[in-house]
């Protein structure tokens, strides 16, 4: 595993920012009707490729490393929230991101 670590951790921030991304879309599927079928297809294919990066991790690595990447998502999620959908995101909910960040950083490293 160590030798193919930064090409697993690569596939996983493709997959925790496309599990995100379908998360992104599903919202503005949900607040835009008008383009509502075609969001949500957008939505539940960055799932699908979300998903088939995850697998192809999980196949070759640990899951107690690969699994716990996964709270890369929601680092991503608020991101998004934040620049693209211009929610207002509390000081307590960045300290989390930070905190989250910083055990992702960690457990990368193990």
């Amino acid at each position: 595993m160590r030798s193919n670590k930064s090409k697993y951790i690569l596939f996983l921030l493709c997959s925790t920012f496309l599990g995100a991304l379908g998360q992104f879309f599903f919202k503005g599927a949900f607040d835009n009707t008008g383009l509502f079928a075609e969001l949500l297809i957008i939505g539940l294919v960055s799932y699908i490729f979300s998903t088939v990066f995850y697998f192809y991790v999980l196949s070759r690595t640990h899951l107690s490393w690969a699994y716990s990447i996964g709270g890369l998502s929601y680092i991503f999620a608020v991101l998004l929230a934040r620049f693209a959908l211009f929610e207002s995101v509390p000081l307590l909910r960045w300290v989390g991101v930070l905190v989250i960040t910083i055990g992702v950083v960690l457990i990368g490293l193990s």
